[in-house]
């Protein structure tokens, strides 16, 4: 049995990068109708006499991200735009909580288009980078900052995640020209960008690989515990523990050592009102379902 990575999914196919090249695989009975593959598994397959290959097990995974699924990535490129469409802190904290509930080891934040804001969101960059997160400012249109970006790269498996029209397919061509990805504009009707990634795929780059992914107009989170997510917020984890009650949401409580930290402005407001946001999401998605 020979094994191999993923590198995309589509109509049924799985094409598996192995060492003799690239395989044309479709899955064992067993995995049918079932989505347990995805880009970026590493599995083991048999090799058919025509070619194409079967796939007969899925390996231990490092890391999956949710939506869209990809496994094994150790780097995330949150890539956002400084405008058109703006950047809002609340689809940048779901894509934040999402990085950090998929188990990614390094995330990184990216912010394409600079060169339309200048330096206008310096200071609401900085309180993220103060959370640990380092910062890109990047124009793929000017090239400003784009090798900075490609230094991230080698030797990793990235994946570039954000919404429609933030420019990641033109970051990832401004990296190498070589890719050739599609393209689109943000519609200036409705002030979102076209969906031009359809599937995620991995693209080998420098011992490593880059995953490009369909961009979203909105960010769901289906799936995360309400108990676990204020650990998906780096800055609530130093308070968790220290409430009154326990179990706390963190919502209304009294004697809320996370509500206290809000106050005395040791978190964002803004990242508390994410916070509260997606919590009222899990738990009105549980009654839905109760």
């Amino acid at each position: 049995m020979k094994q191999g990575r993923v590198l995309k999914a589509y109509n049924s196919f799985f094409y598996v990068l192995a060492p003799s090249g690239l395989v044309t695989c479709k899955l064992r009975g067993k995995f049918k109708n079932r989505q347990v593959i995805c880009p970026g598994d590493l599995v083991a397959y048999d090799l058919l006499p025509d070619g194409t290959g079967v796939i007969e097990r899925l390996l231990p995974r490092a890391s999956l991200m949710r939506r869209p699924a990809v496994a094994n990535i150790d780097q995330a490129v949150l890539t956002f735009a400084a405008a058109q469409p703006d950047l809002h802190p609340l689809l940048l904290s779901r894509f934040l909580v999402l990085a950090e509930w998929s188990g990614i080891p390094s995330v990184v934040i990216c912010i394409n288009k600079c060169d339309l804001l200048g330096t206008a969101a310096d200071g609401f960059l900085e309180a993220y980078e103060s959370l640990g997160y380092p910062i890109l400012r990047v124009s793929a249109h000017e090239g400003n900052g784009v090798s900075a970006l490609a230094r991230l790269l080698p030797h990793h498996v990235t994946v570039f995640a954000g919404p429609s029209g933030v420019g990641k397919s033109s970051l990832l061509n401004a990296i190498d020209p070589a890719l050739t990805l599609a393209t689109g504009h943000v519609s200036e009707k409705i002030k979102r960008g076209r969906h031009t990634t359809r599937v995620a795929e991995l693209l080998p780059y420098k011992e490593g690989y880059i995953v490009d992914t369909p961009g979203f107009s909105s960010m769901t989170l289906e799936g995360i515990e309400a108990q676990a997510l204020p650990t998906y917020f780096p800055e609530m984890r130093p308070y968790l523990g220290q409430c009154r009650f326990s179990p706390c949401s963190h919502s209304h409580e009294p004697d809320c050592a996370v509500k206290t930290a809000v106050q005395e402005k040791k978190i964002l407001p803004e990242r508390y009102e994410a916070y509260l946001a997606i919590l009222q999401e899990i738990q009105a998605r549980k009654k839905d379902y109760q």
